[in-house]
């Protein structure tokens, strides 16, 4: 007797069947009513923090000019103290941490 290997066996079809009529049993939100809470939820957060204060008021901050005593690393932008600087090739600093 040939057998079909290819053909999918009844137990699998069945268990199939039945995790498909789960599925679309299931009550799954519709994508566009998700869409529309998520866009709602982002008007609500515009005015939080990442701590969850609400904040009305401008922050002023003070902004220091690089030391002397310091570089800018070429590879990760930080400002860092001179004693950190790896390396310096064609004109550009590198940190300890960006050379380990």
């Amino acid at each position: 007797m040939a057998t079909d290997y290819d053909e999918v066996r009844s137990d699998v079809k069945e268990s199939q069947d039945r995790s498909l009529e789960a599925l679309q049993a299931a009550n799954a939100p519709d994508a566009r009513s998700v869409v529309t809470e998520l866009d709602e939820a982002d008007v609500l957060d515009e005015g939080l923090t990442p701590g969850g204060e609400i904040v009305s008021e401008e922050l002023i901050v003070q902004v220091v000019p690089q030391g002397a005593d310091e570089f800018t690393c070429y590879s990760c932008f930080l400002v860092r103290h001179r004693s950190q600087k790896a390396r310096e090739s064609n004109g550009h600093a590198y940190c300890v941490e960006c050379e380990g």
